[in-house]
């Protein structure tokens, strides 16, 4: 873990205090400008907010440069770690992330909020559900020496299977939620914010490769994009937090109460995922990254997805934004955890 912490690059080894800086700093501006920050949430095509969109295409894009779905056909030599990823992933993942927010949203917390906005709570907890992470596993695996390639593997089939499942699975749970959902503006961010990156990461992925080599394109190209990804992160926080200041600064207890089930969740799946893999007889370096992807979220595409259908300062964001603030210290935990129980 020591070697690991030294070559970890400096914006990831200290992304938790990033964060909380990020946050602050977003409350304090949408404390203070008030109003005056409104014009930029307006800034919508399509139920899209456009500096919103663009923030988060600078954070997926350098992580699909990453995918190259030609490791796909190593799955087949060791296929019960993919397995686990999928089952966790797709059958019980979203599932239990609906059940938590019911619980908590529509019963523990039913003094203090109400029907149509715990509603609202429920479908933005149902977002991150539906939405397994794919970009920061990455790093979640190389601080657990998990292997890179295994990884991989695992991102790219739940690339494929979110543009496959994201719609009927969110359709379906926010349908048990009595929320109607647009499916036209659903689908539409998963092609804006899955699949065009998706095709523009592999393309350049495979064309530069042909041109230069890919050591160039390891060693020279993928260095460039490291740091972009959790700058347009810290910054999409900012603009966030700004947009829901006056929210947050007037009911600072709703942060709170939102993270509870969203941590009990990732702890959840984090000890299914781990416990079932030791059952299985997974490596450490399969079963480390295994339990990492189903325990963080795809948030880059849960905030879209959430902002679209219900706006910027809706609950459903609020409760995306706060699973980007409590994700970062949560994981870093398992991380260490999964370190201490290597095996």
């Amino acid at each position: 873990m020591e070697s690991s912490e030294r070559r970890i690059g400096f914006f990831e080894k200290y992304l938790t205090l990033w964060v909380a800086l990020c946050i602050a700093t977003g409350i304090a501006i949408g404390h203070f400008t008030g109003d005056t920050i409104k014009f930029l949430s307006e800034l919508e095509i399509f139920n899209v907010n456009l500096p919103v969109a663009i923030l988060v295409w600078l954070m997926i894009y350098p992580m699909m440069l990453q995918v190259d779905f030609s490791s796909l056909k190593d799955v087949r030599k060791r296929p019960r770690g993919l397995i686990l990823t999928l089952v966790i992933n797709w059958l019980i993942k979203p599932f239990s992330m609906a059940f938590f927010a019911w619980i908590f949203f529509s019963k523990i917390y039913s003094a203090i909020i109400s029907p149509e906005m715990a509603g609202e709570y429920i479908a933005g907890a149902i977002l991150l559900g539906a939405a397994p992470c794919t970009a920061m596993v990455f790093v979640w695996s190389y601080l657990t020496n998990g292997d890179p390639n295994y990884t991989l593997v695992q991102v790219s089939v739940n690339d494929l299977i979110i543009l496959i499942a994201f719609v009927p699975i969110v359709g379906l749970l926010l349908g048990i939620t009595n929320i109607t959902i647009p499916y036209n503006t659903l689908v539409a961010s998963i092609i804006i914010f899955v699949v065009i990156p998706l095709l523009a990461g592999y393309l350049t992925h495979k064309v530069l490769i042909r041109k230069k080599s890919e050591a160039w394109f390891t060693s020279s190209f993928l260095p460039k994009f490291k740091p972009v990804s959790i700058i347009a992160l810290l910054v999409t926080l900012i603009l966030l937090f700004a947009f829901q200041g006056s929210t947050i600064t007037q009911k600072p207890l709703i942060i709170l109460l939102v993270a509870v089930p969203l941590v009990i969740q990732t702890y959840f799946i984090f000890f299914i995922a781990w416990f079932a893999g030791r059952f299985l007889k997974l490596p450490h370096a399969i079963c480390s990254p295994a339990a990492m992807i189903g325990a963080s979220n795809f948030f880059e595409l849960a905030v879209a997805v959430a902002i679209a259908l219900f706006g910027l300062q809706s609950p459903a964001a609020l409760v995306t934004v706060v699973g980007v603030l409590v994700e970062v210290p949560v994981m870093l935990s398992l991380v260490a955890l999964a370190n201490k129980w290597r095996y």
